[in-house]
């Protein structure tokens, strides 16, 4: 008896081709190190380290805006030619691109396994696109 593997489809109907995983990375870099630079930034000119959670903000205000406000791409992502979308294909809204960057400290907090999900999952999603059911797709 002869077995065939057919790859699993989609559970959703975008066209466009998934980012690589090297793309996204790449943009993570990106981003990570001009939000470093602005959080590290605030944070001098602080007293007593209570510009630690100007960083929190400041990332998530860098995601909501560029995110909602700049069709889902981020400057790295920008400079990497790909975009965040809705598994529905639409723009993210307001909520989205807020679960989503709460999601990447669950990506974080558990031995990074949220971000190496990405590298096995059929659509390429780390936990925290599970959590906002979004994509990440060639620009």
């Amino acid at each position: 008896m002869t077995t065939t593997y057919e790859k699993p489809k989609r559970d959703y109907s975008i066209d466009a081709p998934l980012a690589s995983i090297e793309s996204r990375f790449v943009a993570l870099i990106i981003d990570s190190m001009l939000l470093g630079a602005v959080a590290g930034a605030g944070w001098f000119g602080t007293r007593h380290g209570a510009g630690a959670g100007l960083g929190f903000f400041v990332g998530l205000a860098y995601q909501w805006f560029f995110l909602t406000q700049n069709s889902g791409q981020t400057v790295g992502k920008m400079l990497m030619g790909i975009r965040v979308i809705k598994t529905s294909g639409e723009p993210l809204q307001a909520t989205d691109a807020i679960l989503r960057y709460l999601g990447t400290y669950l990506n974080s907090a558990i031995l990074l396994l949220g971000w190496l999900w990405a590298t096995w999952d059929e659509n390429r999603q780390g936990w925290h696109d599970k959590i906002a059911n979004t994509i990440v797709v060639k620009a």
